[in-house]
């Protein structure tokens, strides 16, 4: 499916689990799922057109909410390995809502990073939290990595 980011040259193979997409950052084919789709392409978005360094990105990274282990889709780092981005990615065909926004400002509680993104590859939020006003605030674009 087309999504709402530039097209990449994703690597896509068969086998007799199904269709399997490669993970640049794991460095290994994983189940191509809808949600994998969105999240391939968005780590793509980031590699390429955001220009993040690939070592520096989380897949699937663990964290512990109230003893629950949980999974956050995409976390950057800075230079310094503290976190600096999280990204929470959905299908296609799942609409953004606040639960979902919800579901990120949980993951946060661990990770206290200062940039959001909620996607479905179709639809993209993108926020800062402000220190002066004490709270996430809607931009119209991520910025480049260097400028994050």
């Amino acid at each position: 499916m087309q999504l709402n980011l530039p097209a990449f040259e994703l690597r896509i193979k068969n086998s007799e689990k199904g269709k399997m997409i490669f993970d640049p950052v794991r460095s290994k084919y994983v189940a191509l799922t809808p949600e994998e789709w969105v999240r391939q392409n968005f780590l793509q978005y980031l590699i390429q057109v955001k220009k993040t360094p690939k070592n520096l990105i989380r897949v699937e990274m663990s964290l512990e909410l109230n003893g629950l282990a949980k999974r956050s889709d995409i976390v950057v780092h800075n230079r310094m390995g503290n976190p600096l981005l999280a990204v929470e990615c959905k299908a296609s065909t799942v609409k953004i809502t606040q639960p979902v926004f919800e579901q990120l400002a949980r993951y946060n509680l661990q990770l206290n990073v200062p940039y959001l993104v909620v996607t479905n590859g179709l639809t993209h939020f993108f926020c800062k939290f402000s220190e002066h006003e004490k709270q996430y605030l809607f931009m119209e674009h991520l910025p480049e990595y260097d400028r994050l």
